[in-house]
């Protein structure tokens, strides 16, 4: 599908849920993984798929731009947010809910009074390079974004590595529980990387930061072999 029939197809977006409470905020890093392996499970979904409940949601949210908007709950907010149809992912201390698609002007009301703002989140300490192996969203080193809004992009970057892996090898990474890792590569580096033939996420530029900037590419072994890298 081009670009205009995105635009003209009716809008949806994915709605996240990040938890986090006042007093223990989960690590910066570990949010923005839960949130990609949320995204992955959410498009895994027997009711993603086929005549599932969910499969038509996804489908008209698939064929138009690709949002994912972040919104953060604590305490009373949280535990009413988890009535409504979802999954909840669990990373290290990170808590993520991902729901199906909605109308971008349909929101449900519960999660519509959730704010956007205040998802500024810090590592305790610089997290460990990734285990040799493992995929790799690699953020934009150059880019300074809020978590909520690179949770939102590392669950773009899971997406496009999802779309172009086979059926076996969805299976094989699904099964495993979506191992991944969320890691910001050295400055010198980053061209190298968006120039690998890897996917690149490119921003459509609603919040936050310059429309087409590159701001995720998503490294996995099976996508180096198809890109040639």
């Amino acid at each position: 599908m081009t670009s205009i029939d995105r635009d003209a197809a009716p809008q949806f977006v994915l709605p996240l849920v990040v938890r986090i409470e006042k007093d223990d905020p989960p690590g910066r890093t570990d949010a923005l993984e839960t949130a990609a392996r949320a995204v992955l499970t959410l498009l895994s979904d027997e009711r993603s798929a086929g005549d599932g409940e969910w499969a038509e949601a996804v489908r008209d949210w698939q064929d138009a731009r690709i949002r994912k908007v972040v919104r953060r709950a604590r305490g009373a907010e949280w535990r009413r947010a988890g009535y409504l149809p979802n999954i909840t992912v669990t990373g290290k201390e990170a808590e993520v809910r991902v729901y199906p698609p909605v109308p971008l002007d349909g929101w449900p009301k519960v999660l519509a009074k959730l704010q956007v703002s205040g998802t500024e989140l810090d590592d305790p300490e610089p997290p460990p390079p990734a285990e040799d192996g493992l995929p790799v969203l690699w953020m934009n080193p150059e880019l300074d974004m809020s978590a909520g809004k690179a949770m939102a992009q590392a669950g773009h970057g899971a997406q496009l590595a999802w779309w172009e892996l086979t059926d076996a090898e969805r299976t094989a990474w699904r099964d495993a529980g979506f191992p991944l890792a969320v890691r910001s590569p050295a400055p010198a580096a980053w061209s190298a990387l968006t120039d690998s033939g890897l996917p690149v996420v490119r921003d459509a530029g609603f919040t936050e930061i310059v429309p087409g900037s590159c701001t995720v590419v998503s490294d996995f072994r099976p996508l180096r072999r198809t890109a040639g890298a």
